[in-house]
């Protein structure tokens, strides 16, 4: 996928979509804003939409959508377990707001990361 600028206007868009969780940390990545639980990436922007972290069962369902494709920050290089939603999702809040919570569901299981140390 060629390089794309996250717009300015997705960044107060994805924030408000976030639930309201005290474990949740933000961050800037890839020109926008990620999104993690206990030091898991489960969510961010990129491009014109989002990526989420999905479990196998709504990652099924997402690719079913169109405009869905799994998360290929380098030519080549596909992720396992994250997709990039189509960019119809920025544009309807519940639906960007559902995704993001499923991710956040899914990854909020997983233990913390440990921080590295240096």
């Amino acid at each position: 996928m060629a390089w794309v600028k996250v717009p300015k206007e997705h960044h107060p868009l994805f924030a408000a979509a976030l639930p309201k969780d005290k474990r949740i940390t933000t961050m800037t990545m890839f020109g926008g804003i990620a999104a993690m639980v206990n030091g898991n990436l489960f969510a961010g922007l990129f491009a014109r939409s989002i990526i989420v972290k999905l479990s196998p069962a709504d990652r099924h369902e997402a690719l079913a959508l169109d405009g869905t494709a799994p998360f290929e920050p380098m030519a080549g290089r596909p992720s396992k377990d994250t997709l990039l939603l189509s960019e119809s999702v920025m544009e309807d809040v519940a639906e960007m707001r559902a995704w993001i919570q499923r991710a956040f569901d899914h990854i909020a299981k997983l233990p913390a990361k440990r921080k590295k140390k240096s």
